[in-house]
């Protein structure tokens, strides 16, 4: 088993900062400038896109749901 089986962190995490557009490895900056942890530093680079999509299905989402409550 490894440390992550076991539920121990080791570091290797990738976080995107919102603010500088970097990514980062492990927790470097403030948790409001944070999005992730992400197992690799190509999915973290890759985080404003995922968000996006995520927005963006969302946003169908309750648009969907409006307007099913008009029909």
């Amino acid at each position: 088993m490894t440390a992550e089986d076991w539920g121990v962190e080791t570091g290797e995490e990738y976080w995107y900062n919102t603010q500088t557009g970097e990514v980062e490895k492990g927790k470097l900056s403030p948790s409001v400038y944070r999005v992730g942890p992400f197992p690799t530093a190509a999915e973290a680079q890759a985080a404003p896109d995922k968000l996006q999509q995520r927005a963006d299905a969302w946003k169908a989402e309750e648009a969907e749901e409006d307007d099913w409550g008009r029909a």
